[in-house]
């Protein structure tokens, strides 16, 4: 399956579509969520919480969208959080320039080079606007924040390009309100806002889009200390380290350098444990260490969690040990105290940040799971049971003799605690296809015999295999199938 493929399947079943797509002056860079989208989006969310957030033990915020101007002067996004742009002198279009540089050459630069490299190459590889050909200005930064204006005297405010500065600013209250220890996980839900140059590919370059942030507060000297290793010592993990893949375990991640220290490949180590319960292939996952020149602005060690989808390898977080650069700009900028005591110690904690997009997560959840079986003439959509935006089709076989009524009654028995789609118009071979389409695992059919013994056909999505089963049986079969792990 392929992007297209994927991208056809989301505008037919409701996943996911273009945002005011009936205007002509609609923006790139929006998209809605349809019914099915919203469904497996608040899934993966769920999923999220129960194998990150409680299994750690974090505490969840829920941030304000809109932050004043001093939160980015403190956090250096308004001096720093730009992309390299050139202008075409002819058409007037920009482009971001490393990525136009590797289209054309291949030439890959990292975003953070002086702007001097960029036009350098542009110059050197004679590098054209793709639209006319013409010759471009010189590199320039684009900021990519949203500026609003708050009340009648038009107050700067920006709404915010990451969730995690909501954490920083709030932390000195959270850890006093929630007797809060070291290490703590705070983390949030949300939506950030990037103008960026040229979005593209819907759910994967967004300009508003959902994000799953945690942020791990730490004692920096205790980076080794930490108990809950044990849990994820021995789970594998994929390296990509000086251009080679390497697997190994934490443990042995930890005890040959490639990763710094225990608390890091602690939460390394979840990461993989959670994207292997979405159902995402993890033999097609990585984490790749950066380098100083395409780490992020604030960070001291940086992984990028990527997989490889049929348009290139994919990044769904961003793993970023931030040391104490937040707490200590935000402690210099608002002259507030940051430190908190840890085992009678005064410690200004650092940050290990786990930033997900969960945009790119579901679009990577759909291609996996998506394949056409042409021997059975249908395309299916084999995702987890536990994230399928319907759990379970009701069908009535025809709907006269009394099948139509006792089909309704099933739905009505089960629809609020799974979420069932009832259907009783068209041929049942097609009516099983198009739930195959959305995901759903399991299709239920009411027929004659239904009426006589009280059972009912429950079909499988996989393997598309039949039985018998009694309607009192139905809530046990169900629940133990699309219960989270």
């Amino acid at each position: 399956m392929n992007y297209d493929t994927v991208m056809q399947l989301a505008l037919e079943r409701g996943f996911y579509f273009p945002s005011c797509e009936i205007y002509a002056d609609a923006q790139a860079g929006f998209w809605e969520y349809g019914p099915s989208g919203v469904s497996i989006k608040t899934k993966f969310i769920e999923l999220w919480r129960r194998e990150l957030l409680r299994r750690d033990g974090m505490l969840e915020i829920d941030g304000s969208q809109i932050m004043s101007k001093s939160v980015f002067e403190a956090s250096g996004h308004l001096a720093s959080f730009a992309d390299p742009v050139v202008r075409c002198i002819s058409c007037k279009l920009n482009y971001r320039v490393d990525k136009l540089i590797y289209e054309q050459t291949k030439i890959e630069i990292p975003e953070s080079s002086d702007l001097v490299e960029f036009d350098k190459i542009v110059t050197e590889k004679n590098i054209r606007c793709p639209k006319c050909k013409g010759e471009f200005e010189r590199t320039r930064k684009f900021n990519m924040m949203f500026k609003v204006e708050i009340g009648p005297e038009a107050e700067a405010a920006y709404l915010r390009p990451e969730t995690c500065q909501s954490i920083f600013v709030d932390f000195p209250r959270l850890f006093k309100t929630m007797r809060g220890k070291l290490p703590l996980g705070v983390a949030q839900i949300g939506k950030s806002f990037r103008n960026e140059i040229s979005p593209r590919q819907s759910l994967l370059r967004l300009r508003e889009f959902y994000q799953a942030e945690i942020e791990v507060f730490c004692n920096p000297t205790k980076l080794n200390e930490l108990e809950r290793f044990e849990e994820v010592k021995n789970t594998v993990i994929r390296l990509w380290i000086d251009n080679s893949l390497k697997s190994m375990t934490c443990q042995e991640a930890v005890e040959s350098g490639i990763i710094p220290n225990k608390f890091v490949a602690y939460y390394l180590g979840l990461l993989t444990e959670f994207y292997e319960r979405t159902g995402i292939d993890v033999t097609k996952s990585r984490f790749r260490r950066l380098g100083e020149k395409e780490k992020a602005f604030y960070a001291s060690v940086a992984f990028d969690f990527e997989v490889q989808t049929t348009i290139g390898w994919l990044e769904l977080v961003a793993c970023n040990y931030r040391s104490d650069y937040d707490l200590m700009s935000h402690a210099t900028k608002s002259r507030e105290k940051f430190e908190v005591i840890d085992e009678e110690q005064k410690v200004l904690p650092h940050v290990f940040e786990i930033s997900m997009g969960i945009d790119r997560s579901l679009y990577t959840i759909l291609e996996h799971g998506l394949r056409e079986e042409k021997e059975h003439d249908r395309t299916v959509l084999s995702i987890k049971p536990y994230l399928a935006p319907i759990h379970v089709g009701v069908l009535s076989l025809v709907k006269k003799d009394g099948l139509k009524e006792k089909t309704d009654e099933i739905f009505m028995k089960i629809k609020r605690k799974y979420d069932a789609f009832l259907d009783h118009s068209g041929a049942i071979g097609r009516r099983y296809r198009r739930l195959d389409e959305v995901g759903a695992p399991f299709a239920i059919t009411v027929d004659h015999q239904t009426l006589q013994d009280e059972t009912v056909t429950l079909r499988r999505r996989d393997s598309m295999a039949q039985e018998r089963i009694k309607i009192s049986d139905l809530d046990s079969v169900l629940s133990k199938e699309v219960s989270f792990p």
